[in-house]
Parts: structure tokens; C-alpha cells; sequence
């Protein structure tokens, strides 16, 4: 399970002197303790699966990304660099994702099988192509592909 490899890479990590590796593994580690918390509290079973820690991973990876945008616009190259090497560190927990044209597919998919044809079926693509690649694409990313085949403008 996932949540045994990352909690089993923090002591590699110690024990090869990888500080700052094991220092993002535990921020992620409080990130799936903080989703079992949760959990917990609305009387469910607390136990993560792996759906859900690659959930919370791709939360915190996305979080990584933009706050390193954040800091280049505000000429902080030397935080953006940080924000960027802790999201390679996770990424290494993330499924495989998926290529630009893999996505294109998807939605061409999509498109065919909700009948879409603008703005207003805009939602039913997005969810059938979430569907087809959770966790194996940036949400963002398939917004900008479906917009483009829809010719929809920002």
C-alpha cells in the first residue's frame, strides 16, 4: 500500500542523510493523517485507500506547483526552486500521468459520448473524462483541452 511506502521511504531517507526528502515525505504523511482525521469525523472508516492518498498527493503537488508560480512572479527563485524539488519528491508517489494526446483522446471520447457541444455541456465532459483519468491528470490541464474543443473562450 501506499501509505506503508511512504511512511517506509521516510526512514530510508533518514538513515541515507536524504533530510529534505524525508522532511516532504512527512509533510505528506500529515497531509493522509489530516484526510484520515477527517474521515474519522464524519463516521467513516478511517483507513485511506490508495485512491485517496493519490487524492491527497496530487492536492499537495498542485499546491507545490503554484505557490513555485507564485514565487517566480514575485522574483523568488530561490523558494520557487524549493517548491518545485519538494513536487518531484511526490510526483515519485503519483501514478505514471498522463501524455497531452492520451488526454485527447479522452475528451474527443467524451465529446462523442455526452453529445457536447458547448459551454452548457461543458460539465458532463469534464466528468466523464475525470472519470477516465483521475488521478493521472491535472484537472486544469483537461479544462484547457475540453475549452479548446468546445471553442469556448476563457
Amino acid at each position: 500500500m501506499l501509505k506503508e511506502q511512504i511512511n517506509s521511504d521516510i526512514k530510508e531517507f533518514l538513515k541515507a542523510g536524504k533530510s529534505f526528502e524525508a522532511g516532504v515525505l512527512r509533510l505528506m504523511s500529515a497531509a493522509l493523517g489530516n484526510k484520515e482525521i477527517e474521515k474519522r469525523g464524519k463516521g467513516e472508516d478511517s483507513v485511506l485507500t490508495d485512491e485517496e492518498i493519490v487524492e491527497v498527493l496530487m492536492k499537495e503537488a498542485k499546491k507545490r506547483k503554484e505557490a513555485a508560480e507564485v514565487y517566480k512572479t514575485g522574483n523568488r527563485e530561490d523558494l520557487a526552486e524549493k517548491e518545485l524539488k519538494e513536487l518531484e519528491v511526490i510526483k515519485k508517489y503519483l501514478p505514471e500521468q498522463a501524455s497531452a494526446e492520451e488526454i485527447e483522446k479522452a475528451v474527443d471520447k467524451a465529446i462523442a459520448a455526452t453529445g457536447a457541444v458547448d459551454v452548457k455541456t461543458f460539465g458532463k465532459v469534464m466528468a466523464e473524462v475525470m472519470k477516465e483519468l483521475k488521478g493521472k491528470a491535472d484537472a486544469g490541464t483537461i479544462s484547457e483541452i475540453i475549452k479548446k474543443k468546445l471553442g469556448i473562450s476563457n
